[in-house]
Order: structure tokens, then sequence, then C-alpha cells
């Protein structure tokens, strides 16, 4: 018989009682620091043999999976719109009963602040200047350029990227929080094939994660590093070089290892929200002091460009004409850092979005975090295309050639540059620095056996994944800077596409068995009505049965006659169904058990499926007292609930006061939809 599990308890594998003391998945953690380690060492001693046979490497995937890459992206953003605008859009990611942790303001602001990072300040001054004077097709600095110059840099950080955090956001929040399956990306698996992901085929899909994660992050910090080390440059006179680079790789390890040591996550926390607050104040800085009617018409002109190429650029692959230095800079590297980095950002988003419907979750990740980059690309975008075309060609040479510059150089047009330079560079510091700490925490998870989704890897760990990805982000710009991050993240990208394809087939499946439990409860509706009209023989017990539910109506127990009522009713109402139900040939139990309040809970388990047994468990929970009627009650009087639950959690109805006929009534009705609803999900085909 399938095991039944505690509202808000995990499936676990027995390798999770077994690394009990560690809390580590031996297989996943080592084997993915082993080939890390292997990588960064053999990138360090031997630079130009690594950024060789990663060069190769990256040609043969452009050339066979080019396709790919762009057609799962566009796959990925189609159908997370289709999940919110389903009927699946109304599904919970989390019990029935849940709500959302966060009030919708400041779940807004969480979400506008994962849109922000480092590479965003590197790549809307060099992105737009690179594609006005190198564009993939056609001629550079012309009019036409400039259009699509700004375009392109928004279409690689628009919605198309934020479909693929989207996708993970939801099968991380759904499998963890609706289904009680672990928090990690293997549990995504389970509705193709079972079991199995908790053995060597989970193993393999939670490496493959690790592994295209901290490339990912890699990148991130690779991309900081080189920022950063200019922009001290140009305030207090650093030296740019690896010297510089590897004490700021020294700052972020440092930072992640006292974060994780002394617990200051929370400090970290605040001051990335500081930091949101910071690039709004440069960006309208820069929007007030320069060309603001300009700025404003090219926003909206972005805009409306952005909406009608959309289409054609989701699935453009220049199969005719093939700019394949340009692919691979551009929508082929941003994809796969998209895909690498869906894990950490999907992590994020899963766990502040429990109890909010799939159709808030997709519209709020869409639009929320779109909006600013729509607005700091447009405005910096815009910005350095109109400084080119007013003929400074060595500013566009120097953000071609040497992005990190362009930045700076940009804010060197406007007054106080030390003053903007400097907030731009602590902000930049900030992200870096949050991200190396929130990178760690991520992938000590992703290697972690963890009891619960709001559990986090020990400190060791989380220690380990600091210092690897500094040492991975070192090898990297010793084999050749920003460009070997980019053509590494190419390809360690792609094992983790063909994951999340699966992941989505998953998501889907699951989904389509909410539907049918959906569909159960209408069909099974008119039996239930009349089962409940017959509970009780003859025309005075009818008549005394809406008494008696009037009454249970204006009544309010006390947590004594609850626990009465467990025991004295609903136990041997529960024990009278399940010895029917194994009369019949069904394997059915009643087990009794504490929540987290320490009150007596009881509940019947019936073996129908593997995949759905059915589940009737009834909770006791306080709740405040309704001040009507009773003058005598005040608002701080409290009463006790008896709350049914079933395997996807609370129904929000309460059955105390049900005579012994009634609730073994509406436990049939349960047990009625659901065997309706094995039918029905027996019935489809895959």
């Amino acid at each position: 018989m399938a095991e039944m599990l505690e509202p808000g308890e995990q499936r676990e594998p027995e390798e999770q009682n077994m690394q009990s003391r560690t809390r580590i998945n031996p297989i996943v953690f080592y084997g993915s620091s082993a080939a890390i380690l292997a990588i960064a060492v053999w990138a360090i001693i031997s630079p130009e043999g690594a950024s060789g046979t990663i060069g190769v490497l990256v040609g043969w995937i452009s050339e066979w999976f080019g396709w790919f890459y762009i057609l799962i992206a566009t796959l990925f953003l189609a159908f997370v719109i289709f999940l919110a605008l389903s009927r699946y859009g109304r599904t919970k990611l989390g019990p029935e009963h849940s709500e959302p942790e966060f009030s919708t303001f400041s779940w807004a602001a969480m979400l506008f602040a994962a849109g922000i990072g480092t590479d965003v300040m590197f790549f809307a001054v060099a992105g737009p200047v690179t594609q006005y004077l190198n564009p993939p097709v056609g001629e550079g600095e012309t009019l036409e350029a400039a259009r699509e110059a700004t375009v392109w840099t928004l279409f690689h950080y628009g919605i198309t990227g934020w479909g693929m955090y989207a996708l993970m956001g939801i099968a991380l929040a759904y499998f963890a929080y609706r289904m009680n399956l672990p928090l990690s990306i293997r549990s995504a698996l389970y509705p193709i094939f079972g079991d199995r992901i908790y053995g060597p085929l989970g193993h393999g899909v939670d490496l493959a994660a690790v592994l295209g994660t901290i490339f990912g992050i890699a990148t991130s910090l690779g991309i900081g590093v080189v920022f950063l080390n200019y922009g001290l440059n140009a305030l207090f006179n650093v030296p740019e070089g690896l010297p510089a680079q590897i004490g700021l790789i020294v700052l972020a390890v440092a930072v992640a290892t006292i974060s994780a040591v002394t617990g200051v996550d929370r400090g970290i926390r605040r001051l990335s929200e500081l930091n949101v607050w910071l690039t709004l104040g440069l960006a309208a800085f820069v929007l007030i002091t320069g060309p603001t009617i300009f700025l404003l018409n090219a926003f909206v002109l972005n805009i409306g460009d952005y909406v009608s190429s959309f289409p054609a650029l989701t699935m453009e692959t220049f199969a005719f004409e093939r700019p394949v230095e340009w692919m691979n800079g551009w929508t082929l590297f941003f994809w796969a850092w998209w895909i690498a980095w869906a894990s950490f950002v999907g992590l994020f988003l899963a766990r502040i979005s429990r109890g909010r419907t799939i159709r808030q979750f997709v519209a709020g990740t869409l639009i929320i975090p779109f909006l600013y980059i729509l607005m700091w690309v447009s405005i910096f975008g815009n910005t350095a295309i109109d400084i080119v075309r007013g003929g400074n060609e060595q500013f566009g040479e120097a953000a071609v050639n040497t992005p990190e510059q362009g930045f700076y150089t940009l804010l060197e047009q406007y007054p106080a540059f030390p003053v903007i330079a400097f907030v731009a560079t602590f902000a930049g510091l900030l992200f870096y620095i949050t991200s190396a700490d929130s990178g760690a925490l991520v992938m000590g998870n992703l290697t972690s056996y963890r009891k619960t989704p709001r559990d986090d890897a020990s400190n060791p760990v989380r220690i380990f994944w600091a210092v690897a990805t500094g040492l991975l982000t070192l090898a990297m710009l010793v084999v050749g800077g920003i460009t070997a991050l980019q053509n590494a993240t190419i390809v360690m990208g792609l094992p983790f596409g063909f994951v999340m394809v699966l992941l989505m087939l998953g998501l889907y499946k699951a989904l389509r068995v909410e539907a049918y439990r959906e569909d159960s409860r209408r069909y099974s509706l008119p039996a239930r009505f009349s089962g409940r009209s017959t509970s009780l023989d003859g025309d005075r017990s009818v008549a005394l049965t809406w008494r008696q539910r009037l009454k249970r109506s204006m009544s309010f127990p006390s947590r004594g006659q609850a626990v009465e009522f467990l025991s004295g009713v609903a136990l041997p109402a529960l024990d009278e169904v399940a010895e029917e139900l194994r009369g019949h040939g069904v394997e059915a139990e009643v087990r009794e058990s504490t929540n987290d309040e320490g009150l007596p809970c009881v509940e019947l388990v019936a073996d129908l499926s593997e995949e759905a047994p059915f589940q009737y468990r009834i909770e006791p929970r306080e709740a405040r007292t309704p001040v009507y009627g009773d003058r005598s009650l005040r608002e701080s009087d409290t009463y006790y609930r008896l709350d049914v639950h079933l395997l996807e959690g609370g129904q929000g109805y309460d059955v105390m006061g049900y005579t012994h006929s009634q609730l073994i009534d509406d436990v049939l009705d349960q047990y009625e939809q659901h065997v309706e609803f094995v039918r029905l999900n027996a019935k489809a085909t895959w």
C-alpha cells in the first residue's frame, strides 16, 4: 500500500533517513563537486586547452542544438501563459486552505527585486550599442538599427526568460507545497517516473541542475567582478587585472561564509531591497538630467517595437543567413543563462508564493520584473545610442570592446560623476555579494536532503559551495574572461534544458490529475445530496436533523468538547467505515495522531490506487468566535472546529456536531467523489 503522509509532511526516500546526520545527498553533492572542482583545476592548469575544448563544444551545440534552445524558450513561455489562462490557473500553489504568506505589495516588491542584478547594469549599455553598431543582419549605424538595438536587449532580458523562471517556480511550489514532495527538481518528474526519482534517475536530474546552476551563477559573478573592478579603478585607481578580481572573489566568498555562520541573511536581504531604491534613483537621475523628452519618446517606441516584433524574434534562427558568432554571444548564451538560473530564481519564487494561484503567479512573474527591465534598458540603452549617434565614436568602441567601461563612460557624460559612479558601484557590489550568498544557499539546498521546504542546507555545505563557485569563477576568468563564462554556460545549460522539458511534461500531467479531481466533485454532487437526505429514517428523524444542524451552527465548542467528539463519535464512525471497506476487499485503516498544537487527530486511509490513495482526516483547529446572537460572546473568545482534510489539503468545512450517521455520510460523499476521480484518472491516456 502506498505510504500516506501527514499534512505538510514530505515523501522521503530511504537515503534521507540514512543521511539524517549529515543532511547531504552524497551522490549529488560529491558527484557535482568533483566535476566542478575538476573543471576548475583543469582550466587553471591548462587555460588554452580548456578554452579550445569549450570552443569546440560551443560550436557543436550551436550547429546542432541552436534551434532547440530557441524552440524550448518559446515553448516554456507559451506553456506558462496557457496555464494561467486555462482552468489550471485557479490551482493554488499549496493546499486548498493555504493563504499567501506575504501581502500583495510585499510579494510584488520581492518579484521586482528579483529582476535586478549587476549583469543588467553591464548589458543595458553594452547590449544596445553592440546591436546598433554590429546588428545580426542589415547595416549598422542606421535608423533601423537604432530602433532594433534596444529591442534586441529587451528581448534577451524580457518575458521569454521570465517564462523559464515561472515554469520552474510553479513546478517547485506545486510539488512541494501541494503534493508534499521534497523541494527539489526531481520532484517535478514524479508524475512521469514515479518512485524512480529517488534512484539514479533523480540523482542525474539534480546533478544536471547543480552543474547548470553553478555555471550560471559563476557567469554572473564573473561579469560582476569585471564590472566592479573597472568601477573601483575609475573611483579609487584600483588597478584592473586578475589580482583585484581575485580580491573581489575572496570578498564574495567571505560574505557568504559570514552569512552562513552568523545568520545575517535577513540583513543582506534588506541591503538587496535598498539596492532597488538606489538603482531606481540612478535611472531617474539619468532620465531627468539627460535628454528627457527623447528618452520618453524612445520608451514608448520601444514598447511598440517589442510587442510588434516579438512573435518573429522569439522563433528567429537565422536559417538562411546565420550569424554564428552573434548567435553564440547573444541569443544562445542568454537562453542558456536563463535556463542555468532557473533553479536558483525558481526556488526563490516558489518560497515566496505559497498559497497563490498559478494565474496570480504567472501574471506577477512575467509582468512585474519586466517592468523594471523595460525601464532600465530603455533609459540607459537609448541614452547610449544617442551618445553614439551624436558622434562619440570612442564611447561606442569602448561599449562594444570593453563592455564594463561602457556603463561608467556613459555616467561620465552627466554632472556629479563621482557621486553617481559611487552609487552605481555600491549598488553593483551589493548585488554581487548577495548573489554569491544566495547562490551558495541554493547550491547547498540542491545537494541536501531537507525535512521541510523551509529548511536550508547546513553551514559547512553552504561555505563549501561559496568557495567552489568562487574557484570556478576564477578559473573561467583565467581561461578567457567573460567570453569563456558565456561559452561554458551554453555547454552546461544544454543538459538542464532537456530536464526542463521533462519538468514541463510532469507538471502538465499532474495538473490534468487536478482537473480530474475537480470533475469528480461535480459528477458526484447529486449522489452527495441524495445520500445526505436519507441519512436518518422516518419523518421525526428528518425534523430533528435540521434542528440539530441549526443548533450546531450556533454552538462554539471548547477544546475538551472537540476532543470528546473525536473519541466518542468520529473514531467509531471511521472505524465502522474502515471495517466495511475491508469487508469489500479494500485495504483500509484508521490512524490516530497529533497535530502541531498537540491535539489529537483521526484519519481514515484506504488504498484505492498507488498514485491516489483515499485519505479522510479530521483535525482540530482553534478559531475566533463570531460575535452575533449571543451577547455574552466577546471578539477575543475562541472555539474549536474539526476541519476535514483530504489528500490535497483542508476542505474548509467543520464536522463538529455531526451525528454518527451524518459523519459516515460525509465520509462516503468524499469517498464516492474519490472513486470517480480514480476512474477518470485511469481512463485518461497520456
